[in-house]
């Protein structure tokens, strides 16, 4: 039978290419979600190695910072910590695979060491790197949990997908907002404002709440809760990656769509939730997956996609 679970997510500022350095900030913030009761802690994308400065790496140079999974010093460096604190932890780092293939990849280690990998089904930071083909579903202190990184939880299907395979949290690991994009809104939020964050915090918090970051969260992540009645861990980086001033935001959402815990909105930190199995049986989510009749769509959804664009084309093709 399952029993409640006490969950954290961290939100931390990363070190382009120093994995060292990573690996202490995240066993610091290991030690203080251990200390609050937390028997689960997850970080973001690409935690372990950093994230953004990996778009211009050769690559040689992506392989240089990549590594095997689960025999790696990284991995190991985790489980260090995860049996120390008898915890389980889940962050992120680039995968050397067995094949010569480079991954983005997601691990979970705990007390009795490696637990599961995931590789990123959409990657693009940089051309070099490999999809993964495969969802995964494992087991935390009896809990079915699946991982989605950030773009793959942009594709609803995937979600849906991994809630099918019985999971019922469902890790999302990211380093998003504060980004140009086509949403109104969008866009870079200045690097100045988080170096005079304490003389200004206001201005600050108005980017970082906005439609560049918050605001454009709430549109669509709850939702991703809800509609599959999951609990759904975020994890985000705050403060610079490479170049780039990220927003944190890091929260937990539970299976009503509802934010139940979230890291401080202009610093580093945890936050911490208990996940009780009562709220997966009560959520609409659930009932909604039971009432699906997938004999309607099961060939619609599984069918090559159109892109608009490609439909134009094949129109303005035949009227000529």
């Amino acid at each position: 039978m399952m029993k409640a679970l006490k969950v954290a997510t961290a939100q931390f500022e990363n070190f382009s290419g120093d994995k060292s350095r990573n690996l202490d900030r995240i066993q610091h913030f290991c030690e203080q979600a251990a200390f609050s009761g937390a028997k689960v802690v997850a970080f973001h994308e690409c935690s372990i190695t950093g994230y953004t400065f990996a778009r211009n790496l050769s690559k040689e140079q992506l392989t240089e910072i990549s590594e095997p999974i689960p025999s790696g010093p990284c991995t190991s460096r985790l489980t260090e910590i995860a049996k120390r604190l008898n915890i389980y932890v889940l962050a992120g780092l680039f995968e050397l695979g067995t094949d010569g293939k480079l991954y983005k990849a997601y691990i979970c280690v705990g007390p009795n060491g490696f637990v599961a990998k995931f590789r990123k089904l959409h990657p693009f930071i940089n051309p070099h790197l490999t999809p993964g083909n495969e969802y995964v579903v494992f087991e935390i202190e009896g809990w079915k949990c699946g991982v989605l990184i950030c773009y793959d939880n942009n594709v609803i299907e995937n979600v849906r997908a991994t809630t099918l395979l019985g999971a019922q949290i469902i890790f999302m690991p990211h380093v998003t907002m504060c980004t140009p994009s086509t949403r109104p809104g969008a866009g870079f939020v200045d690097p100045e404002l988080w170096k005079n964050k304490e003389n200004d915090p206001t201005s600050l918090r108005t980017e970082f709440e906005g439609l560049k970051g918050r605001a454009w969260l709430m549109k669509w992540l709850p939702a991703r809760a809800y509609d599959n009645g999951v609990y759904v861990v975020f994890s985000n980086p705050i403060g610079m990656d490479d170049d780039q001033l990220k927003n944190g935001c890091s929260m937990i959402i539970d299976p009503f769509g509802d934010v139940i815990a979230e890291c401080p909105r202009l610093d580093e930190g945890i936050a911490i939730a208990t996940l009780v199995p009562e709220k997966l049986v009560h959520a609409g989510g659930t009932r909604y997956k039971e009432a699906r009749k997938p004999e309607m769509y099961r060939d619609i959804l599984g069918q090559e996609h159109i892109s608009n664009q490609k439909v134009a084309w094949l129109t303005e093709k035949s009227d000529n």
